[in-house]
């Protein structure tokens, strides 16, 4: 059985929620505000949470944000009232799954959580397909499916993880196959500059010629050492 936890300052609310989400299967876990929510979400790691957006203290915004950061794979849903679509869309921008809207509908509830699971099923292949392992003195993130928007959060988290190691070299090994959009160049341009605040060398392998142009082109090339081979990559 999957757990959801739900985080909302009202008690009829969260009450509602048990009732429809044990319904649909589902093991229910339940917060009175953000900061208990956050301390429920360390504890328990649930895939899928449900938040309100607007409580007392600690929002629903920054208990996305602190999920994020724990745990970026985690499926966010806000739970909005009307009039709060400049809050919703800031949500979603923060990689919230989506928004829900008060008073809440199940079949709105259902498909919600459809994507959501959608979403995690993409993420179990994307971690089939961008992985990390230490090779001596380097963290190489082996990259062999597209680097694009729904690439990025696996992509920031293992380089997170790499800079975590402490090596000196950090190499993007880019597998047969592997394509950049220009989501991706802005994700690799965002990895380079974590890379050079930390000290830490990053450098490229097996990038096809025609990557290689591309990188050319946006101007990567020059920030960015390349080699054909992951041997020849190694410090």
């Amino acid at each position: 059985m999957e757990t959801i936890l739900v985080i909302d300052d009202e008690r009829a609310t969260l009450a509602m929620f048990r009732l429809l989400l044990e319904a649909m299967g589902y093991a229910v876990l339940t917060a009175e505000d953000g900061r208990e929510g956050v301390a429920v979400f360390e504890r328990e790691r649930p895939a899928i949470v449900l938040t309100d957006v607007k409580m007392p203290g600690m929002d629903g915004i920054a208990v996305l944000q602190r999920i994020k950061e724990l745990a970026p794979a985690t499926e966010v849903i806000v739970i909005t009232g009307h009039g709060d679509m400049d809050l919703a869309i800031k949500a979603l921008h923060l990689d919230a799954t989506d928004f829900i809207n008060k008073p809440i509908q199940r079949t709105i509830l259902e498909k919600a959580l459809e994507r959501a699971h959608a979403r995690r099923r993409l993420g179990r292949e994307q971690a089939e397909t961008i992985t990390l392992e230490r090779c001596g003195e380097a963290a190489v993130v082996h990259i062999h499916g597209a680097v694009n928007a729904r690439s990025e959060a696996r992509l920031q988290a293992l380089f997170r993880e790499a800079q975590g190691l402490g090596l000196p070299r950090i190499v993007l090994h880019f597998g047969d196959g592997a394509t950049v959009n220009g989501a991706g160049i802005a994700v690799l341009t965002q990895l380079l500059q974590a890379g050079r605040r930390e000290g830490c060398g990053v450098v490229a392998a097996g990038v096809s010629a025609n990557l290689a142009k591309v990188f050319d082109i946006v101007g990567l090339a020059g920030q960015l050492p390349l080699f054909a081979t992951l041997e020849e990559a190694l410090p």
